[in-house]
């Protein structure tokens, strides 16, 4: 069973890493460890010791506590008693978060954004 801290931990890391549009073994590559060792990472399957946060976090131009926001006191008690699981975005979510998130234009991201919840009203 994975703990909770380390899943958590782990989908931090791989939102920042979609964020950048990189796959997994482009930070693998920049870590200088297999992409299995990164897919451990972001499942939660393999804790990351706190050297190897210091070094993802400075490949993926991040200050470290990005990969904690979220996970206070309460919140870390919770998880490692097995409460309610954050919510996780999917590939495609982040994806188009990101690519939002490239438009200069406030208004044009502000329609956009607008056009998306109207979609997803509909459905």
């Amino acid at each position: 069973m994975y703990h909770k801290t380390d899943v958590h931990i782990g989908r931090k890391v791989r939102e920042r890493r979609v964020a950048l549009g990189w796959s997994q073994s482009d930070l693998a590559d920049r870590l200088g460890i297999s992409f299995q060792q990164v897919q451990k990472y972001e499942s939660g399957a393999n804790r990351i010791s706190g050297s190897r946060i210091w070094d993802i976090a400075n490949v993926l131009q991040t200050p470290v506590s990005t990969f904690f926001e979220g996970l206070d006191g309460a919140n870390a008690a919770a998880a490692a008693a097995g409460g309610e699981e954050e919510r996780s975005f999917d590939r495609q979510t982040l994806e188009l978060a990101r690519a939002v998130n490239q438009i200069d234009d406030e208004q044009v991201k502000t329609q956009l954004i607008r056009l998306v919840k109207a979609f997803a009203k509909a459905a």
